[in-house]
């Protein structure tokens, strides 16, 4: 996991010069170079920096519409290329080995579907629990990853999961069904599953056994007394609890 900049495999761009001159000039130009590293600054486009070869300059900063891999007269804008900004300063590049290199193509805002060839991906968390999280990048219907596309029209772009179809020749059949799937909303976790406890145990091969329902139950129970008698001692609440237990009992035995 780094923060805020991250390694990604090297690969060759031509930078549209007008980008190198604070879009002032050099528009339909070229300079070639190198890219170095992503960025990720929280509600921002990645940025990313480029070594460029004729003058030895590092340049950073500028968005996944600045780069070609080929020239081309096409400009398309950042918002068909990139469809969300950064999630978080916290990233991960990773290269998905099963999709590695694999066609794929994806779908604009404005309907326009382009295709090209998987590179490799960014994805974003919240890595610390000292700071309030206040991103998406851990909200299950809201975290996108990146996955970065060489298109066959000569750009790059950075799209999610759900915007994407991949291609696998040995996998993929003749006539792929369109997904309908819906967006995962749920949090999955075993910990929070009361059933089972390894707590009264110090083996090292440890088994799991049924908790005990009734004891737990008397727990919530005295939580909830200590709520509505808060000046009551727990010695008290437990012996307040001891009685409206027994009165129970000799209600169910008359």
């Amino acid at each position: 996991m780094a923060f805020l900049c991250a390694n990604i495999p090297h690969t060759e761009v031509l930078v549209k010069k007008q980008y190198l001159y604070d879009l002032e000039k050099g528009h339909g130009e070229f300079e070639p170079g190198i890219w170095c590293s992503v960025k990720s600054i929280q509600g921002r486009a990645l940025y990313f920096e480029t070594y460029l070869y004729e003058t030895g300059a590092l340049y950073d900063k500028l968005p996944i519409s600045a780069f070609v891999w080929k020239e081309t007269k096409e400009d398309l804008k950042l918002g068909d290329l990139q469809l969300w900004d950064c999630f978080s300063y916290d990233i991960s590049v990773i290269e998905k080995q099963v999709i590695s290199g694999n066609r794929c193509k994806y779908l604009t805002p404005n309907k326009k579907l382009y295709e090209g060839n998987y590179m490799f991906s960014i994805d974003s968390c919240n890595s610390t629990n000292k700071e309030i999280n206040i991103g998406y990048s851990e909200t299950p219907s809201q975290h996108k990853s990146f996955n970065i596309i060489k298109l066959d029209n000569g750009h790059f772009a950075a799209q999610p999961n759900n915007r994407v179809l991949f291609y696998d020749k040995s996998l993929t059949p003749s006539k792929p069904k369109m997904p309908d799937y819906k967006v995962s909303t749920r949090e999955f976790s075993v910990d929070n599953i009361s059933k089972w406890t390894a707590g009264d145990s110090d083996k090292h091969h440890y088994e799991l056994i049924e908790t005990d329902k009734e004891h737990e139950t008397k727990m919530i129970e005295l939580g909830e007394m200590m709520v509505r008698w808060p000046n009551y001692t727990l010695e008290e609440l437990q012996k307040e609890q001891a009685l409206a237990e027994a009165a129970d009992r000799f209600k169910k035995n008359d």
